[in-house]
């Protein structure tokens, strides 16, 4: 039975990009409140060593080294995780690549497809192979991970703004989807975080001025918790509110 120090136990939580960052933070808040992570990245070696913290916080994860444009191995995660669990209560749809910050008509075929591959449609699909799985749940949790780059639009970030735009939208569908069953999405907008794609970003910035991904990850929990109501908006965390994503007239 959950408590108040352990809000998720006995809950299963999937997080995608789960090896670094945002993802790892994330995972390790998930475990220490109890749920399993079922943790999801590319690298093995950085898998293994959120195991052992996880371990050490006294919590258990399900490792899978998986390229999400494995679309293929997205569809036997969510087989894998029905036969074992028969349910996935949360989903964190963290991973996302930056691309090259470029004029539009400068960017490659090769780097946009890349962007909108994983910041797209590996969420597409793995929304697609998770969905029965949080309709079985109690109170399935989908987060999904956005930036400001889906509203501001400006200069030279056109990949990543436009992929950010697309998948705010698919989450809001999905939102308004499920509206009359027990699962809630939400999309996430970290704010500047020190983080590696931040750097890659904003190489001049001074990350010690910036939040980190652990101060973020107590958020994170909190939107996956049991008793959280909202579904198909934004929680921001540079201001700490919940946002309605404004619609077009």
């Amino acid at each position: 039975m959950a408590t108040t120090d352990k809000p998720l136990d006995g809950r299963i939580a999937v997080v995608t990009g789960a090896s670094r960052g945002i993802g790892r933070a994330a995972a390790l808040a998930l475990a220490r409140a109890g749920a399993h992570v079922v943790a999801v990245a590319r690298t093995q070696g950085a898998l293994e060593e959120l195991d052992d913290a996880i371990r050490a916080a006294g919590s258990s994860a399900t490792l899978v080294p998986l390229d999400l444009t494995d679309y293929d191995a997205l569809d036997r995660l969510g087989a894998g995780l029905y036969e074992r669990w028969k349910r996935v209560d949360v989903v964190v749809g963290n991973a996302g690549i930056l691309g090259n910050l470029m004029p539009l008509g400068h960017v490659t075929p090769k780097v946009w497809s890349q962007v909108m591959d994983i910041n797209v449609t590996a969420n597409w699909r793995l929304l697609r192979s998770l969905d029965p799985l949080l309709r079985m749940s109690d109170a399935g949790r989908a987060i999904f991970v956005t930036s400001g780059a889906a509203q501001k639009c400006k200069a030279y970030w056109g990949p990543y703004s436009v992929s950010k735009a697309a998948l705010d939208a698919l989450v809001r569908t999905y939102a308004a989807e499920t509206a009359t069953t027990n699962v809630r999405a939400m999309l996430l907008n970290p704010g500047p975080l020190r983080t590696s794609m931040r750097r890659a970003a904003m190489p001049g910035e001074d990350p010690e001025t910036l939040k980190t991904p652990e101060d973020l990850a107590p958020h994170v929990v909190r939107l996956a918790s049991p008793d959280w109501s909202e579904s198909g908006k934004i929680y921001d965390f540079p201001s700490d509110r919940v946002l309605t994503p404004q619609m077009a007239s």
